[in-house]
């Protein structure tokens, strides 16, 4: 079978489940929460860096480099958000792929022992 046949066999599948295929309403928003955090982290950590270059004060040179930590924090963060709702995209289409192969294979045995008996 080609690959847009098997798509579109298992979406008539989950239809005639009536099972909910789309993702939860809190994804998207952390999604672009963490490519925000993301971005913004990077922004932040390369300015604190290069405003730490120009200062000669120990001490504002460490504060900078604490700062340029943090936003990188910011980043690391927003990178595990952005993770955390990709492989839950993921998981949530295997267990619903799961599911429907279950009521297949469920369907063929229940038409087997029906035909035989």
């Amino acid at each position: 079978m080609l690959t847009e046949e098997r798509r579109a066999e298992f979406h008539q599948q989950v239809a005639a489940t009536k099972l909910k295929a789309d993702g939860s309403k809190g994804d998207r928003p952390v999604r672009v929460i963490g490519i925000l955090l993301m971005l913004g982290g990077t922004v932040g950590a390369f300015v604190a860096y290069n405003a730490s270059l120009a200062q000669s004060d120990t001490r504002d040179i460490t504060s900078s480099l604490i700062m340029a930590v943090a936003c990188l924090a910011l980043t690391v963060v927003g990178a595990a958000m952005y993770v955390a709702t990709a492989v839950t995209k993921v998981l949530r289409l295997w267990l619903l792929r799961q599911l429907v192969e279950g009521q297949n294979q469920t369907d063929q045995l229940t038409a087997a022992l029906r035909e035989r008996g």
